[in-house]
């Protein structure tokens, strides 16, 4: 297998924007708003209020026999009250509003007839099942449905080490875990770019899937990082392809299996569950792997012509795997 070299990763800046004028100015009313509405004095008697005419306040809107009024920076329950001609308790009661409560920029209030009606709740989600085909795995039935691999387990009463069969029907939570994964998503290591971290994240997860120690899946990590720059690449030195530069001409599978990262990755790792069996050895079929330096078990794997390149990637990949691990 060719080792192809790594360029430097660019260089990560960090921009820290100011906040607008604009939003500033709001955010200090909003503020005295809010502090105005916690400590509002009792209602004058009318005799002591100035002879001049009230202000009338914008944005007074009807619907369907419904007056409403949406707060600007600065108002106040009373100040709207009184500007309108309205009795304070009146206003707080049509809209479920107690003494000490707060309003805010941009909130409507009702301030006659009807009081608007709650906001129907919304329809619990549909339940969502899978029923478990030959070859099906839980963390590819959790990635297919946008979920995390322990909310799956979680729902269904099963750990790390659970074996599902097919016919088995899972349930497949549904909601916050899918918010919750796309968050984490999201997440990019130091040095990696989105599509970097995304395949450091799969080989992280099937390494916690198959049981392999921290050691074994930095091992994996950093040979990935030196075979592809951890990208699945359709190239390669001479028929290497994919993210360890597996080679169909060796055993490693089709170029349609070397190419599909899940696949190389547990070929890779090798042990009980290797989708090539015994046609190739993995890194959990190296006697003492776990004894040996970084580099040397990852060269045990690979048969690389460099390698000691692999162990300038021991601690980037001891990074990588505390922040995405």
């Amino acid at each position: 297998m060719r080792r192809l070299p790594f360029p430097a990763p660019p260089t990560t800046r960090r921009v820290v924007a100011a906040w607008p004028a604009a939003v500033a100015g709001t955010i200090a009313l909003s503020l005295a708003g809010e502090g105005a509405a916690h400590a509002a004095p009792p209602a004058p008697p009318l005799s002591s209020l100035p002879t001049a005419p009230l202000k009338v306040l914008p944005v007074l809107t009807a619907l369907t026999g419904t007056v409403t009024y949406t707060v600007q920076p600065g108002d106040t329950v009373w100040g709207i009250a009184r500007a309108n001609g309205l009795d304070v308790a009146s206003v707080q009661a049509a809209n479920g509003l107690g003494p000490d409560s707060v309003i805010r920029p941009g909130q409507v209030l009702v301030l006659g007839g009807a009081p608007a009606a709650p906001a129907a709740p919304a329809p619990a989600p549909a339940a969502v099942t899978h029923e478990v085909q030959p070859g099906d795995t839980i963390s590819a039935i959790a990635s297919a449905n946008g979920v995390s691999l322990d909310a799956v387990l979680s729902a269904n009463g099963l750990t790390r080490a659970s074996i599902i069969y097919p016919g088995d029907v899972l349930q497949i939570p549904s909601g916050a875990p899918a918010a919750a994964s796309a968050a984490v998503a999201a997440v990019t290591a130091p040095g990696l770019d989105a599509e970097q971290s995304d395949n450091a994240r799969l080989i992280i997860r099937i390494g916690r899937e198959l049981g392999v120690s921290d050691h074994g899946i930095r091992i994996a990590l950093g040979t990935a990082m030196q075979e592809s720059w951890l990208r699945n690449l359709d190239w390669g030195d001479r028929d290497s392809l994919g993210l360890f530069q597996q080679r169909p001409s060796m055993g490693w599978g089709t170029p349609e299996q070397i190419r599909d990262p899940d696949r190389a990755t547990r070929v890779f790792y090798g042990g009980p569950s290797d989708p090539n069996g015994f046609t190739t050895r993995g890194l959990l079929d190296i006697p003492g792997w776990e004894q040996m330096a970084y580099a040397d078990a990852a060269q045990a794997v690979q048969i690389s012509a460099y390698p000691d390149r692999y162990a300038q990637w021991e601690q980037p990949a001891t990074t990588w795997l505390a922040v995405l691990g």
